[in-house]
């Protein structure tokens, strides 16, 4: 047991009423089977869990982490997953929330990418997948509603958070630039968001375990470094292992890269992925690379194994059956080795400026550019659960992505309006929604031919 650890139980008494780590494991076991719907859905997933329902963590110290988390290259759910569990049981903590979260999406992605490279597509898993993607879309508004409501407190935060929408959506901006913009505008005006993300009477965390996490990141800091440092290495270790011995070596150097690139998650390097593994490298097919991302949006997981498809197919077309089964892994530790890096390395830095009000208004502001994220998010999602076709438009200097109205999907609405209702209306558990929804698309699906 490392020395954070052991600190922390000399403190046994106000350990009492903290999560133990097998009842944590637990927890992020569950969140990584029902994380599907990218990071929308996945966020809101976390904070049900963690906040609402056992209230491990309070609203200001969870969108604290977010904030930074929406800065860090890579797929902010998951370095999430990663800093709570830090925040919880330092490195050990850390190391489960993040590979829990991945490790079943890795899984399911691994047999359907291995089966789509022998078989092709299987209509039987599309039909179940096709329920639980407009469960998702449910899912996403209702993380949306919520989030607004706690971080949206004043007429900046709203002004923000619609100004990043419209960059986002209308005008295309970089992720990076967008949000590094929020940050700035809420480090000048800190007063402006002295509000976000704070409801008192629903924010606070039980006070004795509240004071516990308020403790942990100090003593913990020091061993976080060093299992960032090692992060670092194991992740260059293979990269240099494999350099110029062909396609092995080309996807470990080039998800490598992606790592460090991916600010805004999946969406804001797909054009770049597909350009290269298609064009580039003649890895897959652009259909092919289609379909991989139908599979990523419809499996648990970050949208970014959408790479594991790509190194499967690579690893397969190179070196058969286990050279798929190789390549995809490859991709998926060259992907997310770094991740732990970013987390381990910098939260402790950020909780100790955790009260540092120019911090915080950044980090505010970013919680507020966060709510347009998200509802720029839902919106792409929804238009491609709704419609089969979605066509750029020009109007002036912006470029819209409307749906063409002759490609509605009805019977995805109509699954859409029955998570809502599971939801909002008869408020199952997402489990049950879930279930209900996939259920439901199932047999729209198979049984009933739509």
């Amino acid at each position: 047991m490392d020395r954070p650890e052991s600190e922390a139980s000399a403190t046994a008494a106000p350990d009492r009423s903290f999560p133990s780590f097998r009842d944590a494991v637990s927890v992020w076991a569950r969140i990584g089977l029902l994380s599907f719907g990218g990071p929308a859905a996945q966020i809101a997933l976390m904070h049900r869990e963690v906040v609402e329902e056992r209230r491990w963590i309070s609203d200001a110290r969870f969108l604290h982490a977010l904030n930074f988390c929406m800065l860090l290259p890579g797929p902010e759910a998951q370095q999430l997953a990663t800093y709570l569990g830090w925040l919880m049981h330092g490195v050990k903590g850390g190391l489960a929330a993040g590979l829990l979260f991945i490790a079943p999406g890795v899984a399911v992605m691994m047999v359907l990418a291995l089966i789509y490279a022998t078989l092709g597509e299987v209509p039987i898993i599309a039909a179940l997948f096709f329920g639980l993607k407009c469960a998702v879309l449910a899912l996403v508004i209702q993380a949306l509603l919520k989030v607004a409501a706690r971080a949206l407190q004043g007429a900046v935060p709203w002004l923000v958070a619609i100004a990043a929408f419209a960059a986002l959506f209308a005008f295309a901006l970089p992720f990076p630039v967008v949000v590094l913009g929020a940050a700035l505008i809420g480090y000048t005006l800190p007063q402006a968001f002295a509000a976000a993300g704070h409801k008192p009477a629903q924010d606070s965390a039980p006070a004795l375990l509240a004071a516990v996490l308020a403790a942990r990141p100090a003593r913990m800091a020091a061993t976080a470094k060093r299992a960032g440092l090692v992060a670092v290495v194991i992740w260059f270790w293979p990269v240099a292992l494999l350099a110029g011995t062909g396609t092995f070596g080309d996807i470990a150097w080039f998800f490598s890269k992606m790592a460090v690139v991916t600010f805004g998650g999946a969406y804001a390097v797909l054009a770049y992925v597909a350009q290269e593994a298609v064009e580039g490298y003649a890895w897959l097919t652009a259909a092919e690379m289609l379909a991989g991302l139908g599979l990523a949006e419809t499996t648990p997981g970050p949208l970014i194994l959408v790479l594991q498809f790509v190194g499967v197919l690579a690893g397969y077309r190179d070196a058969g059956f286990a050279g798929g089964i190789a390549g995809g892994l490859l991709a998926v530790f060259v992907t997310f080795a770094p991740c732990f890096a970013w987390i381990f390395l910098g939260a402790p830095y950020v909780e100790r400026l955790h009260n540092a009000p120019r911090l915080k208004g950044a980090l505010a502001g970013v919680t507020a550019a966060v709510v347009g994220v998200i509802a720029n998010l839902a919106l792409w999602f929804a238009l491609r659960v709704a419609f089969t076709r979605i066509q750029d438009v020009a109007v002036g200097p912006m470029t819209l992505g409307l749906p063409d109205p002759l490609t509605l999907v009805p019977d995805a609405v109509a699954l859409t309006a029955l998570a809502m209702v599971c939801l909002f209306v008869l408020r199952l558990d997402v489990v049950r929604t879930l279930f209900v929804t996939a259920a439901a698309g199932f047999a729209a699906r198979t049984l009933l031919g739509f």
